[in-house]
Protein backbone atom coordinates (compact mmCIF):
# COMPACT_ATOMS: atom_id res chain seq x y z
CA UNK A 1 0.00 0.00 0.00
CA UNK A 2 1.32 3.31 -0.76
CA UNK A 3 2.43 6.00 1.79
CA UNK A 4 0.04 8.57 2.25
CA UNK A 5 1.32 11.52 0.90
CA UNK A 6 1.85 13.68 4.45
CA UNK A 7 4.32 10.96 5.02
CA UNK A 8 5.64 10.40 1.86
CA UNK A 9 6.20 14.21 2.47
CA UNK A 10 7.35 14.50 5.91
CA UNK A 11 9.74 11.66 5.20
CA UNK A 12 11.52 13.26 1.78
CA UNK A 13 12.00 16.71 3.27
CA UNK A 14 13.40 15.39 6.37
CA UNK A 15 16.28 13.12 4.42
CA UNK A 16 16.64 15.58 1.34
CA UNK A 17 20.11 17.01 2.88
CA UNK A 18 21.03 14.29 5.44
CA UNK A 19 24.80 12.98 5.27
CA UNK A 20 24.76 9.13 6.23
CA UNK A 21 27.64 8.05 8.55
CA UNK A 22 30.68 6.19 6.33
CA UNK A 23 32.93 3.62 7.82
CA UNK A 24 33.58 -0.20 7.24
CA UNK A 25 31.80 -2.15 5.06
CA UNK A 26 29.46 -3.88 7.78
CA UNK A 27 28.62 -0.84 9.69
CA UNK A 28 27.97 1.11 6.00
CA UNK A 29 25.36 -1.97 5.26
CA UNK A 30 23.49 -1.62 8.54
CA UNK A 31 23.05 1.84 8.26
CA UNK A 32 22.01 1.47 4.42
CA UNK A 33 19.47 -1.24 5.62
CA UNK A 34 17.95 1.11 8.32
CA UNK A 35 17.54 3.89 5.56
CA UNK A 36 15.26 1.69 2.98
CA UNK A 37 13.50 0.73 6.46
CA UNK A 38 12.85 4.12 6.96
CA UNK A 39 11.86 5.46 3.39
CA UNK A 40 9.58 1.88 3.11
CA UNK A 41 7.85 2.83 6.48
CA UNK A 42 7.76 6.35 6.47
CA UNK A 43 7.95 8.71 9.36
CA UNK A 44 5.10 8.71 12.08
CA UNK A 45 2.28 11.31 11.70
CA UNK A 46 -0.07 11.58 14.45
CA UNK A 47 -2.77 9.47 12.14
CA UNK A 48 -0.79 6.41 12.71
CA UNK A 49 -1.98 4.01 15.15
CA UNK A 50 1.01 4.36 17.68
CA UNK A 51 1.14 8.13 17.37
CA UNK A 52 -2.29 8.84 17.81
CA UNK A 53 -1.95 10.02 21.53
CA UNK A 54 1.46 12.34 20.38
CA UNK A 55 1.91 14.23 18.10
CA UNK A 56 5.65 13.49 16.24
CA UNK A 57 6.14 16.72 14.03
CA UNK A 58 8.80 17.84 16.06
CA UNK A 59 10.25 14.69 16.32
CA UNK A 60 10.40 14.50 12.30
CA UNK A 61 10.82 18.42 11.08
CA UNK A 62 13.59 18.75 9.35
CA UNK A 63 15.18 21.38 12.21
CA UNK A 64 15.18 21.00 15.63
CA UNK A 65 13.30 23.26 17.78
CA UNK A 66 14.96 25.77 20.40
CA UNK A 67 15.34 25.16 23.84
CA UNK A 68 16.50 27.51 26.21
CA UNK A 69 19.14 25.74 28.70
CA UNK A 70 18.33 24.66 31.81
CA UNK A 71 20.04 25.80 34.75
CA UNK A 72 20.51 23.35 37.60
CA UNK A 73 21.35 23.78 41.43
CA UNK A 74 20.67 21.00 42.71
CA UNK A 75 24.49 19.06 41.77
CA UNK A 76 24.76 16.32 39.67
CA UNK A 77 22.88 13.06 39.86
CA UNK A 78 24.65 9.96 41.56
CA UNK A 79 27.82 12.10 42.64
CA UNK A 80 28.35 10.10 45.44
CA UNK A 81 28.32 6.49 43.29
CA UNK A 82 31.78 5.27 42.07
CA UNK A 83 31.16 4.98 38.08
CA UNK A 84 32.65 5.33 35.17
CA UNK A 85 31.69 8.73 33.87
CA UNK A 86 30.93 8.95 29.83
CA UNK A 87 30.38 12.27 28.77
CA UNK A 88 28.58 13.66 25.74
CA UNK A 89 27.72 17.39 24.71
CA UNK A 90 25.14 18.10 22.83
CA UNK A 91 25.14 14.86 21.22
CA UNK A 92 29.30 14.51 20.98
CA UNK A 93 31.39 12.41 23.05
CA UNK A 94 34.07 14.41 25.55
CA UNK A 95 36.96 12.88 26.23
CA UNK A 96 38.12 15.09 28.28
CA UNK A 97 35.48 15.16 30.65
CA UNK A 98 35.20 11.82 30.77
CA UNK A 99 36.97 9.00 32.81
CA UNK A 100 39.11 6.29 31.17
CA UNK A 101 37.14 3.74 29.20
CA UNK A 102 39.04 0.92 31.18
CA UNK A 103 37.02 -0.72 33.61
CA UNK A 104 37.45 -4.30 35.31
CA UNK A 105 34.73 -6.87 33.51
CA UNK A 106 34.15 -4.63 30.67
CA UNK A 107 35.47 -2.82 27.44
CA UNK A 108 34.18 0.05 26.33
CA UNK A 109 34.94 1.85 22.65
CA UNK A 110 33.54 4.79 21.09
CA UNK A 111 30.75 3.41 18.43
CA UNK A 112 32.39 5.56 15.70
CA UNK A 113 35.78 3.94 16.40
CA UNK A 114 34.07 0.33 16.32
CA UNK A 115 32.42 1.48 13.07
CA UNK A 116 35.87 1.81 11.28
CA UNK A 117 36.94 -1.84 12.23
CA UNK A 118 36.44 -4.47 9.71
CA UNK A 119 35.91 -7.22 12.06
CA UNK A 120 34.03 -6.43 15.08
CA UNK A 121 31.65 -8.07 17.78
CA UNK A 122 29.71 -4.90 16.82
CA UNK A 123 28.10 -6.11 13.71
CA UNK A 124 26.08 -8.66 14.79
CA UNK A 125 24.37 -5.97 16.86
CA UNK A 126 24.39 -2.81 15.68
CA UNK A 127 20.78 -2.43 14.06
CA UNK A 128 20.03 -5.93 14.22
CA UNK A 129 17.65 -5.86 17.40
CA UNK A 130 15.98 -2.43 16.31
CA UNK A 131 15.52 -4.51 12.63
CA UNK A 132 13.48 -7.27 14.72
CA UNK A 133 11.71 -4.78 16.60
CA UNK A 134 10.35 -3.07 13.63
CA UNK A 135 7.58 -6.18 13.69
CA UNK A 136 5.01 -6.48 14.48
CA UNK A 137 4.95 -2.67 14.98
CA UNK A 138 6.63 -0.08 12.75
CA UNK A 139 9.48 2.12 14.54
CA UNK A 140 10.56 4.21 11.82
CA UNK A 141 12.46 6.97 14.24
CA UNK A 142 14.44 4.10 15.86
CA UNK A 143 15.20 2.71 11.48
CA UNK A 144 16.44 6.78 11.34
CA UNK A 145 18.77 6.89 14.54
CA UNK A 146 20.29 3.72 13.08
CA UNK A 147 20.96 5.32 10.17
CA UNK A 148 22.32 8.71 10.84
CA UNK A 149 23.82 7.80 14.08
CA UNK A 150 26.94 9.71 14.63
CA UNK A 151 28.26 9.29 18.31
CA UNK A 152 28.21 6.70 21.19
CA UNK A 153 29.67 3.60 23.00
CA UNK A 154 29.61 0.55 22.55
CA UNK A 155 30.08 -1.83 25.75
CA UNK A 156 31.77 -5.26 26.27
CA UNK A 157 30.54 -6.77 29.26
CA UNK A 158 33.23 -10.22 30.22
CA UNK A 159 32.21 -10.29 34.09
CA UNK A 160 30.92 -8.95 37.10
CA UNK A 161 31.85 -5.03 36.63
CA UNK A 162 33.54 -3.66 39.13
CA UNK A 163 32.13 -0.04 38.86
CA UNK A 164 28.29 1.12 36.93
CA UNK A 165 28.91 2.72 33.87
CA UNK A 166 26.76 6.45 34.11
CA UNK A 167 26.24 8.61 30.48
CA UNK A 168 25.92 12.23 31.29
CA UNK A 169 24.23 14.28 28.80
CA UNK A 170 25.18 17.47 28.75
CA UNK A 171 23.12 20.50 27.10
CA UNK A 172 24.74 24.05 26.01
CA UNK A 173 23.52 24.65 22.35
CA UNK A 174 20.44 26.25 22.27
CA UNK A 175 19.61 24.60 19.03
CA UNK A 176 21.69 21.16 19.40
CA UNK A 177 20.12 18.07 17.44
CA UNK A 178 21.79 14.86 18.96
CA UNK A 179 21.58 11.75 17.81
CA UNK A 180 23.08 8.52 19.72
CA UNK A 181 23.34 4.95 19.28
CA UNK A 182 24.83 2.71 22.30
CA UNK A 183 25.34 -0.91 22.02
CA UNK A 184 25.63 -3.31 25.21
CA UNK A 185 26.93 -7.08 25.07
CA UNK A 186 26.54 -8.59 28.24
CA UNK A 187 28.37 -11.53 27.88
CA UNK A 188 27.23 -15.33 30.04
CA UNK A 189 27.10 -14.22 33.71
CA UNK A 190 28.35 -11.05 33.36
CA UNK A 191 26.52 -8.33 35.16
CA UNK A 192 26.25 -4.20 34.30
CA UNK A 193 24.73 -0.86 35.54
CA UNK A 194 24.11 1.38 33.22
CA UNK A 195 23.16 4.67 34.29
CA UNK A 196 22.12 7.76 32.05
CA UNK A 197 21.39 11.17 33.89
CA UNK A 198 21.20 14.80 31.76
CA UNK A 199 19.04 16.44 29.04
CA UNK A 200 21.71 15.78 26.27
CA UNK A 201 20.11 18.30 23.96
CA UNK A 202 17.38 20.60 22.43
CA UNK A 203 16.15 17.65 20.54
CA UNK A 204 17.63 14.32 21.42
CA UNK A 205 17.24 10.89 19.30
CA UNK A 206 18.99 7.65 21.59
CA UNK A 207 19.05 4.14 21.05
CA UNK A 208 20.23 1.49 23.50
CA UNK A 209 20.43 -2.30 21.92
CA UNK A 210 21.52 -4.45 24.60
CA UNK A 211 21.82 -8.24 24.24
CA UNK A 212 21.65 -10.14 27.66
CA UNK A 213 23.34 -13.83 26.90
CA UNK A 214 22.57 -17.39 29.40
CA UNK A 215 22.83 -15.87 33.14
CA UNK A 216 23.55 -12.32 32.37
CA UNK A 217 22.39 -9.72 34.35
CA UNK A 218 21.43 -6.06 32.86
CA UNK A 219 20.44 -2.87 35.21
CA UNK A 220 19.38 0.10 33.73
CA UNK A 221 18.34 3.55 35.76
CA UNK A 222 17.73 6.94 33.71
CA UNK A 223 17.03 10.13 34.97
CA UNK A 224 15.77 12.62 32.04
CA UNK A 225 16.07 16.34 32.52
CA UNK A 226 15.69 18.98 33.30
CA UNK A 227 15.92 21.53 30.88
CA UNK A 228 11.96 22.60 30.19
CA UNK A 229 11.95 23.06 26.49
CA UNK A 230 13.66 19.92 25.31
CA UNK A 231 12.14 17.37 22.98
CA UNK A 232 13.29 13.87 23.36
CA UNK A 233 12.40 10.07 21.56
CA UNK A 234 14.32 7.45 22.82
CA UNK A 235 14.21 3.44 21.90
CA UNK A 236 15.85 0.65 23.93
CA UNK A 237 15.95 -3.03 22.43
CA UNK A 238 16.84 -5.99 24.50
CA UNK A 239 17.10 -9.47 23.85
CA UNK A 240 17.04 -11.94 26.76
CA UNK A 241 18.57 -15.33 26.73
CA UNK A 242 18.03 -18.52 29.52
CA UNK A 243 18.23 -17.12 32.67
CA UNK A 244 19.14 -14.20 32.24
CA UNK A 245 17.58 -10.66 34.10
CA UNK A 246 17.16 -6.96 32.49
CA UNK A 247 15.76 -4.55 34.38
CA UNK A 248 15.01 -0.49 33.76
CA UNK A 249 13.85 2.04 35.20
CA UNK A 250 13.34 5.91 33.80
CA UNK A 251 12.69 8.96 35.86
CA UNK A 252 11.67 11.73 33.76
CA UNK A 253 11.34 15.65 34.88
CA UNK A 254 10.08 18.43 32.87
CA UNK A 255 10.32 18.82 29.12
CA UNK A 256 7.99 19.68 26.48
CA UNK A 257 8.01 16.48 24.38
CA UNK A 258 9.39 12.99 25.55
CA UNK A 259 8.63 9.61 24.12
CA UNK A 260 10.41 6.43 25.67
CA UNK A 261 9.75 3.47 23.81
CA UNK A 262 10.87 0.34 25.23
CA UNK A 263 10.76 -3.25 23.16
CA UNK A 264 11.70 -6.84 24.89
CA UNK A 265 12.26 -10.14 23.12
CA UNK A 266 12.60 -13.09 25.70
CA UNK A 267 13.82 -16.03 24.10
CA UNK A 268 15.47 -18.02 26.39
CA UNK A 269 13.07 -19.86 28.98
CA UNK A 270 13.44 -18.70 32.73
CA UNK A 271 14.46 -15.45 31.73
CA UNK A 272 13.29 -11.88 33.74
CA UNK A 273 12.42 -8.69 32.34
CA UNK A 274 11.09 -5.17 34.19
CA UNK A 275 10.87 -2.27 33.01
CA UNK A 276 9.46 0.44 35.34
CA UNK A 277 8.88 4.48 35.15
CA UNK A 278 7.85 7.93 36.71
CA UNK A 279 7.41 11.04 35.85
CA UNK A 280 6.24 14.42 37.00
CA UNK A 281 4.77 16.79 35.04
CA UNK A 282 3.73 20.56 35.26
CA UNK A 283 2.40 22.31 32.88
CA UNK A 284 -0.08 22.39 29.39
CA UNK A 285 3.27 22.41 27.63
CA UNK A 286 4.76 18.67 29.41
CA UNK A 287 4.05 15.87 27.21
CA UNK A 288 5.23 12.38 28.13
CA UNK A 289 4.69 8.98 26.95
CA UNK A 290 6.14 5.47 27.33
CA UNK A 291 5.00 3.36 25.11
CA UNK A 292 6.54 -0.51 25.91
CA UNK A 293 6.58 -3.61 23.90
CA UNK A 294 7.16 -6.95 25.90
CA UNK A 295 7.49 -10.34 23.66
CA UNK A 296 7.37 -13.81 25.34
CA UNK A 297 8.73 -16.36 23.07
CA UNK A 298 10.16 -18.94 25.83
CA UNK A 299 9.05 -20.61 28.48
CA UNK A 300 8.35 -19.41 32.69
CA UNK A 301 9.40 -16.10 31.43
CA UNK A 302 8.76 -13.47 33.81
CA UNK A 303 7.73 -9.87 32.63
CA UNK A 304 6.78 -6.41 34.93
CA UNK A 305 5.51 -2.94 33.57
CA UNK A 306 5.03 -0.52 36.05
CA UNK A 307 4.14 2.90 35.27
CA UNK A 308 3.37 5.87 37.28
CA UNK A 309 2.76 9.70 36.42
CA UNK A 310 2.17 12.71 38.52
CA UNK A 311 0.50 15.67 36.30
CA UNK A 312 -0.61 18.81 37.21
CA UNK A 313 -1.38 21.98 35.66
CA UNK A 314 -2.57 21.08 32.13
CA UNK A 315 0.07 18.47 31.69
CA UNK A 316 -0.45 15.12 29.82
CA UNK A 317 1.22 11.22 30.25
CA UNK A 318 0.59 8.95 27.86
CA UNK A 319 1.41 4.90 28.67
CA UNK A 320 1.44 2.12 25.56
CA UNK A 321 2.16 -1.11 26.79
CA UNK A 322 1.50 -4.96 24.95
CA UNK A 323 2.44 -8.10 26.70
CA UNK A 324 2.68 -10.38 23.29
CA UNK A 325 2.81 -14.16 24.60
CA UNK A 326 3.43 -16.63 21.65
CA UNK A 327 2.47 -20.11 21.32
CA UNK A 328 4.62 -22.13 22.91
CA UNK A 329 5.80 -19.34 25.78
CA UNK A 330 3.96 -21.74 28.55
CA UNK A 331 4.45 -20.82 32.55
CA UNK A 332 4.81 -17.12 30.97
CA UNK A 333 4.23 -14.50 34.03
CA UNK A 334 3.17 -10.96 32.81
CA UNK A 335 2.33 -8.20 34.86
CA UNK A 336 1.38 -4.94 33.37
CA UNK A 337 0.42 -1.32 35.31
CA UNK A 338 -0.27 2.12 34.14
CA UNK A 339 -1.57 4.95 36.70
CA UNK A 340 -1.86 8.42 37.21
CA UNK A 341 -2.34 11.21 39.65
CA UNK A 342 -3.91 14.30 38.60
CA UNK A 343 -3.43 16.80 40.58
CA UNK A 344 -5.74 19.19 38.99
CA UNK A 345 -8.78 18.75 36.47
CA UNK A 346 -7.09 20.33 33.84
CA UNK A 347 -4.61 17.47 33.39
CA UNK A 348 -4.85 14.08 31.69
CA UNK A 349 -3.63 10.69 31.29
CA UNK A 350 -4.10 8.37 27.91
CA UNK A 351 -3.61 4.84 28.21
CA UNK A 352 -3.47 1.77 26.04
CA UNK A 353 -3.05 -1.44 27.60
CA UNK A 354 -2.95 -4.71 25.74
CA UNK A 355 -2.51 -8.90 26.43
CA UNK A 356 -2.04 -10.78 22.96
CA UNK A 357 -1.66 -14.65 24.25
CA UNK A 358 -1.13 -17.69 21.98
CA UNK A 359 -0.55 -19.98 25.65
CA UNK A 360 -2.79 -21.48 27.62
CA UNK A 361 -0.71 -22.24 30.73
CA UNK A 362 0.19 -18.43 31.73
CA UNK A 363 -0.61 -15.55 34.60
CA UNK A 364 -0.85 -12.39 32.66
CA UNK A 365 -2.58 -9.12 33.54
CA UNK A 366 -3.12 -5.62 33.23
CA UNK A 367 -4.87 -2.58 35.09
CA UNK A 368 -5.21 1.13 34.72
CA UNK A 369 -6.01 3.87 36.85
CA UNK A 370 -6.41 7.72 36.74
CA UNK A 371 -7.50 9.79 39.99
CA UNK A 372 -6.74 12.42 42.25
CA UNK A 373 -5.33 12.32 45.59
CA UNK A 374 -6.84 10.55 48.07
CA UNK A 375 -9.48 13.24 50.24
CA UNK A 376 -9.71 10.89 53.13
CA UNK A 377 -5.97 9.96 53.72
CA UNK A 378 -5.34 14.03 53.48
CA UNK A 379 -7.56 15.04 56.22
CA UNK A 380 -6.12 12.08 58.29
CA UNK A 381 -2.39 13.73 58.09
CA UNK A 382 -3.92 17.29 58.56
CA UNK A 383 -5.87 15.82 61.68
CA UNK A 384 -2.41 14.52 62.91
CA UNK A 385 -1.21 17.94 62.23
CA UNK A 386 0.84 17.67 59.33
CA UNK A 387 0.62 20.58 57.01
CA UNK A 388 -2.11 20.55 54.17
CA UNK A 389 1.12 20.72 51.35
CA UNK A 390 3.46 18.24 53.33
CA UNK A 391 0.77 15.36 53.18
CA UNK A 392 -0.28 16.04 49.57
CA UNK A 393 3.76 15.19 48.93
CA UNK A 394 3.55 12.21 51.35
CA UNK A 395 0.90 10.82 49.18
CA UNK A 396 2.58 11.79 46.04
CA UNK A 397 5.71 9.46 46.81
CA UNK A 398 3.44 6.66 48.47
CA UNK A 399 1.93 6.49 45.07
CA UNK A 400 4.99 6.24 43.39
CA UNK A 401 6.52 3.99 45.97
CA UNK A 402 5.59 0.63 43.52
CA UNK A 403 8.12 2.06 40.49
CA UNK A 404 10.86 3.34 42.71
CA UNK A 405 10.98 0.10 44.24
CA UNK A 406 11.71 -2.00 41.04
CA UNK A 407 15.16 -0.40 41.25
CA UNK A 408 17.11 -3.11 43.20
CA UNK A 409 20.17 -0.59 44.06
CA UNK A 410 18.56 1.53 47.79
CA UNK A 411 21.09 3.96 47.12
CA UNK A 412 20.64 4.71 43.88
CA UNK A 413 16.66 4.61 44.79
CA UNK A 414 17.19 6.91 47.20
CA UNK A 415 19.23 9.47 45.25
CA UNK A 416 15.66 9.50 43.23
CA UNK A 417 13.44 10.16 45.99
CA UNK A 418 15.24 12.95 47.01
CA UNK A 419 14.93 14.49 43.49
CA UNK A 420 11.45 13.46 43.63
CA UNK A 421 10.80 15.32 46.85
CA UNK A 422 12.67 18.39 46.21
CA UNK A 423 10.34 18.56 42.33
CA UNK A 424 6.94 18.06 44.62
CA UNK A 425 8.41 20.60 47.24
CA UNK A 426 9.46 23.39 44.61
CA UNK A 427 5.99 22.50 42.64
CA UNK A 428 3.63 23.39 45.18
Amino acid sequence: MALAKLKIDTTEARLADVDVPQGAAWGNAARADAMARVRQMGLPTKRDEYWKYTDPTSLTAVNASEAALFVNDEGPLFADVDRIKIVFVDGIFDADASDNLIGEGVEVERLADAMATDIHWAKDLYGVLEARGQNPVERPLAALNTALATDGVVIRVTGKAAKPINFIYLHKDVSSDAILHNLVKVEAGAELTLLETGPAAARFSKQLEVEVAEGGTFHHVRAQGRDHERRAVTHCFARLAANSTFKSFTLTFNGVLTRNECILEIVGDDAVAHVAGICVGDGKDFHHDDTVFVTHDALNGESRQVFKKVLRNGATGVFQGKILVKEGAQKTDGYQISQSLLLDEDSQFLAKPELEIYADDVACSHGSTSGAIDETALFYLRSRGVSHDDARNLLTLSFLAEALEEIEDEGLAEDLRARLEGWLTRHR
